[in-house]
C-alpha cells in the first residue's frame, strides 16, 4: 500500500519506515505506528510517523495484516 497518502495510515498499523539517519542507504525499520506526525493529506517522500518504539521516520511500506 502507498505510504505517501495520510488516509492509508492508521495508528496501530505495522509499517516499514526509513529513519532520517538511513535516508541515503534506504535501510528500513519495522514498527507499529503510535502517532501520525504529517498534517498534510500526502507527502512525496512518505508520511512522517512515530513508532511505539519512539523512532520517527517516513512510511515506505504498509505491511498488510
Amino acid at each position: 500500500m502507498d505510504g505517501t497518502k495520510r488516509e492509508n495510515i492508521k495508528e496501530g498499523q505495522l509499517v516499514n519506515i526509513v529513519l532520517k539517519k538511513h535516508q541515503r542507504s534506504g535501510e528500513l525499520t519495522e514498527g507499529i505506528v503510535s502517532r501520525i506526525l504529517t498534517k498534510s493529506p500526502k507527502h512525496t517522500h512518505g508520511i512522517k510517523v512515530k513508532l511505539t518504539s519512539g523512532e520517527v521516520g517516513r512510511v515506505k511500506e504498509i505491511i498488510p495484516e
